[in-house]
């Protein structure tokens, strides 16, 4: 139990990330590998408001948030908007290519020395029938599942989140309807982008230590959550983030954690085998 507690902790971080990921796949069906290095950027961003204005957790994820999700919007218009028609591998090969200029650029600035996050949440912890709770972990919990039903919300419930959903569709007839897509797109890259600054500011709290290179591995764990869950699905996101973080520390609880990196990655290659569409996604049919 104590494992399954610690894992939903993680799992939402990745959950929170592979939102992203997915909203972004089933928009434009690019994945977007420079994502990770967004959410190191949000983790770097909430520790310079803590630290430099003494400013508390809400105040520096919001702010963490605005940022990212501007990163986002410019990162789209300035290197994947110009090859909205280029080859899937072109744009792939730009996603590597954006992911490792923000990484060193980000070096260059800060550092490559790890620093450690300002606590601004209670250490406190409780127990629950042998299981201990901290503090962090409810708020983190919390943060996510509000973030995850506002989401919800402007995805069913706005013109915003109707305009997504069509274009993920069909493009080509959202266009012939009105939509404005490349602002369509925008939008989706801004919201998945601030998850993914939010995540940032969760996971700087919750492990104590931050890096220019520390959204590589997360990053790529987020999308194997997506995979699992259906990318393209946010529900799948969600169930799909949550699953790997539960099991990563069943793995590392059970004295595996030199192992746990593969065990994640080995799930990735059975599912793409087994279920490519994953758990809530949809097979799709190609007409030749």
């Amino acid at each position: 139990m104590q494992q399954i507690v610690n894992g939903i902790s993680l799992g939402s971080i990745y959950a929170l990330i592979a939102l992203g990921y997915t909203m972004v796949y089933g928009i434009i069906k690019l994945i977007n590998f420079a994502h990770g290095d967004i959410y190191m950027i949000g983790a770097y961003t909430g520790f310079a408001v803590v630290t430099y204005t003494n400013l508390g957790f809400f105040p520096a994820l919001i702010i963490a948030m605005i940022a990212c999700s501007a990163l986002g919007v410019v990162t789209e218009k300035v290197a994947y908007k110009p090859l909205r028609s280029a080859s899937r591998i072109a744009v792939l090969i730009t996603a590597i290519g954006v992911s490792l200029l923000m990484e060193y650029v980000m070096m260059f600035f800060v550092t490559a020395d790890v620093r450690s996050y300002p606590d601004v949440l209670s250490n406190a912890s409780f127990e629950i029938g042998g299981v201990i709770i901290k503090m962090q972990q409810i708020y983190i919990l919390i943060t996510t599942v509000l973030l995850m039903v506002f989401l919800q919300y402007i995805v069913h419930r706005t013109k915003v989140g109707k305009a997504m959903r069509a274009v993920s569709i069909d493009r080509d007839a959202a266009e012939l309807m009105g939509i404005k897509v490349d602002q369509t797109i925008s939008y989706t890259f801004a919201i998945g982008s601030a998850l993914a600054g939010a995540a940032g500011v969760l996971v700087g709290i919750y492990y104590n230590s931050i890096n220019p290179l520390m959204g590589i591995m997360p990053g790529l764990k987020a999308f194997v959550a997506a995979v699992l869950g259906g990318i393209g699905s946010i529900p799948g996101a969600m169930i799909g983030g949550m699953s790997i973080g539960v099991i990563e520390n069943m793995v590392s609880g059970y004295g595996g954690s030199l192992i746990k990196d593969a065990v994640v990655f080995a799930i990735l290659i059975i599912v793409l085998l087994v279920k490519p569409s994953g758990i809530l996604g949809k097979n799709t049919r190609e007409k030749v």
